[in-house]
């Protein structure tokens, strides 16, 4: 499962992380951002050895969000030692998910 992060925790989470890290960032009234959640669940579940998973609440985070201009949702950003490598924005299938990590390990 997904880690919930937030403005207090994003930086000891993501940014102090060795290795892939990625991050969805939504909000509950984005109808696209709740489409992509148990896509991004499942993939975070079956990827579970390789990367860590993370979702921002853009409502409850804004530090966060302008942090890593996030502009709109639902967008991923790909995180790799801390730094942020790929982001991808809208909706993705699994398998877009899987050749972005590819591109990484």
């Amino acid at each position: 499962m997904a880690k919930v992060l937030n403005d207090d925790n994003f930086e000891s989470e993501v940014r102090e992380s060795s290795g892939l890290y990625f991050v969805d960032f939504w909000a509950e009234w984005c109808g696209p951002c709740q489409a992509m959640l148990p896509i991004f669940e499942e993939f975070g579940e079956e990827m579970k050895d390789t990367l860590a998973t993370g979702k921002v609440n853009v409502e409850e985070a804004p530090g966060v969000q302008a942090q890593n201009r996030v502009m709109s949702i639902p967008t991923l950003i790909l995180f790799k030692d801390g730094e942020p490598v790929e982001q991808l924005i809208w909706a993705q299938t699994k398998e877009q998910l899987q050749e972005v990590v590819q591109k990484y390990m």
